[in-house]
């Protein structure tokens, strides 16, 4: 078999698995309803994470502000991860600081934070998810297993699994990003054209 063939059978079995999963189902749906309503009362999607998990941040943010599969307005969203910022940051406070200090000057109550870290452990995520905590809004993480420390800070967690690469669990990531955005638009009654 073919490395390609490999990592296709390997995504289809975890994927299979999370399609199975009950628990992630409903954390899920959750969590689609906590951005739905922050985006309806004004709020704003903030996305935070680090390597791969910073592109899906991106990705998750731009598919809000852009569009994903119907034209309709532009959706309050924002990943952390302006350049200047993170090194201003990192220089003078530390790396842990970068998504933290970022939610403690724009964000309010009412907002939420989707919290990316696969191993559910990243500092600077967990600094981010406390930050915004105390700002009075919500925290959806995503890590790959649900026991995590992101999971004792979030309101809501996806569980996407474990896996010996991180690469795995960013894969999955992405499924859940895009199924969120059109949990998004169906909830705020867009549909794809």
């Amino acid at each position: 078999m073919g490395l390609v063939q490999e990592n296709l059978r390997e995504n289809a079995r975890r994927m299979s698995a999370l399609a199975d999963d009950a628990e992630f189902a409903a954390a899920f749906d959750s969590a689609a309803h906590i951005m739905v309503s922050a985006l309806r009362g004004g709020g704003t999607l903030f996305a935070c994470g680090n390597g791969g998990s910073m592109t899906n941040a991106q990705h998750f943010a731009e598919e809000l502000t852009g569009r994903f599969r119907g034209n309709r307005p532009p959706l309050r969203a924002m990943a952390i991860s302006d350049p200047s910022h993170l090194t201003c940051v990192a220089n003078d406070y530390g790396y842990e600081f970068v998504f933290s200090k970022f939610v403690d000057a724009f964000a309010k109550p009412g907002d939420v934070l989707f919290a990316l870290s696969t191993s559910g452990k990243s500092p600077n995520v967990l600094r981010a998810a406390e930050s915004m905590k105390a700002a009075g809004g919500l925290v959806i993480g995503s890590s790959g297993v649900v026991s995590s420390p992101l999971a004792q800070v979030a309101d809501v967690t996806f569980a996407l699994g474990s896996s010996r690469w991180a690469d795995r669990i960013q894969e999955s990531e992405l499924v859940v990003i895009h199924s969120l955005m059109q949990a998004i638009e169906h909830g705020l009654g867009y549909s794809a054209e």
